[in-house]
């Protein structure tokens, strides 16, 4: 079997870094993963039978996929082989499979390995298609991204696809534990500091071996506190890709905790998103969808505040600015949600559509020329400022389609007294109905 070293030509005298020196040697060993590994989870059934389904492992980096990958291969008996999409091309991926079909016919199975399988294109994954479905490799790729955007269709319905946590707490911890096993030292931190030291890490275990390596060469004569870790390392940036699916993640977070009036945790994803060096104007225009979809008419005055917090950042730049979009953000969670005039113009929509090129009636046509006065345009039209209530109650539908009703506003904020005045009218109208049947 190919082991990881081997494959990147490292002597056993070679000094490895204390992430791989720590891997895993057995699948009890693997941590935060019981979802996936248990004797019931789905791995857990696989290796029970001895048998691997070709899998997508998708998870955030350090949660143990490669580790996984070279186990799971380990366990059932087949030579691992391992490419990276990012240094791999088509050469790589063909000679991987020659070897895979030189072991089958040696009576030997092969699991091809390829971590971050989603930077190949679409028809480098195509390649894997006829290898994985005669049973020449069982196919384990690897990706931080999600697969139903990255990966072929193809693909996908012949591979299983497994979802790796972040490490928690707890496992972190762990790691720690085993680093100073490892070390025979503790790390030179304080209580508060060592779970800074943890939080830093954001469930990355790679991640967090590897602070804990700066660790243990730091000169420290006495234990660190926060301010003297954060001196000690850097800490990275929250893990957001703007590009990628985080990104869509934390902006449906914002307008679901936006929509469930839930002001602090609107908050919190505000924060999330800036911090991890979100576009903030992307984020207004976001608002003032929100400000239109989510609330409407129960308070006009919604979406003037989300434009006025982008005029505000504008004017001031950042971070001053910042605090604009946060009193939006406050005021578009407190406000009174309707998604009236959003169903409404759907409605709208979706009549326009199946009604098809129906006039609009006559008397509610103007009439520039002789010949359209001659033909009707603008006869009976009432002048709704000059009946007694300001509303004549005329029809505005086309004359061959019943009358619809798309906005239905609801009984919160400002729409409370918008639906009181469609009442009033509609009794006006029905009265008017009352009087001439034909209108």
């Amino acid at each position: 079997m190919t082991s990881l070293f081997d494959a990147a030509d490292l002597t056993a005298g070679a000094p490895h870094p204390l992430a791989d020196r720590l891997r895993p040697r057995t699948i009890e060993e693997v941590l935060g993963q019981d979802h996936l590994l248990g004797t019931e989870a789905p791995l857990g059934r696989m290796l029970r039978a001895k048998r691997l389904a070709s899998l997508i492992l998708w998870g955030p980096p350090g949660s143990g996929k490669t580790t996984i990958a070279r186990l799971l291969a380990e366990r059932v008996d087949l030579e691992f082989v391992q490419l990276s999409a990012v240094f791999s091309g088509v050469a790589d991926v063909r000679k991987a499979i020659e070897g895979a079909r030189v072991r089958r016919r040696d009576g030997r199975g092969t699991l091809l390995f390829v971590d971050e399988i989603h930077r190949f294109n679409r028809g480098q994954q195509d390649g894997f298609l006829p290898v994985v479905e005669d049973g020449t490799i069982v196919l384990v790729g690897a990706t931080t991204e999600n697969p139903s955007f990255e990966l072929n269709p193809a693909l996908l319905s012949r591979c299983q696809v497994l979802v790796l946590r972040r490490l928690d707490d707890a496992a972190l911890a762990t790691l720690l534990e085993r680093a100073e096993a490892t070390e025979k030292r503790a790390l030179p931190l304080a209580p508060e500091a060592r779970a800074a030291l943890i939080a830093m890490a954001d469930g990355d275990g790679r991640y967090i071996l590897n602070l804990a390596e700066e660790l243990f060469i730091h000169d420290a004569t006495q234990k660190l506190d926060v301010a003297g870790l954060a001196a000690a390392v850097q800490r990275r940036a929250p893990l957001y890709d703007k590009a990628q699916e985080s990104h869509y993640n934390l902006i449906s977070a914002l307008h679901k905790s936006l929509r469930g009036s839930d002001v602090d945790a609107a908050l919190y994803w505000l924060a999330r998103m800036l911090v991890g060096g979100e576009a903030p104007l992307y984020i207004v225009r976001r608002l003032v969808r929100f400000a239109v979809e989510d609330i409407g008419l129960a308070d006009p005055q919604a979406v003037v505040q989300a434009l006025s917090a982008k005029d505000v950042y504008d004017f001031l730049g950042s971070p001053e600015g910042e605090l604009a979009i946060a009193q939006a953000v406050i005021y578009l969670a407190t406000a009174p949600k309707s998604n009236a005039a959003y169903r409404a113009f759907s409605g709208a929509m979706g009549a326009a559509r199946e009604s098809g090129s129906l006039m609009p009636p006559k008397h509610i046509l103007n009439a520039p020329t002789r010949l359209m006065k001659d033909l009707g345009y603008g006869k009976d039209y009432a002048y709704d400022h000059d009946a007694a209530d300001g509303f004549s109650g005329q029809n505005y539908f086309p004359d061959d389609m019943a009358r619809q009703r798309f906005y239905e506003p609801v009984e919160r904020g400002f729409e409370r007294e918008i639906a009181k005045r469609l009442s009033y009218w509609q009794k006006l109208r029905e009265r008017r109905h009352e009087d001439d049947p034909a209108a």
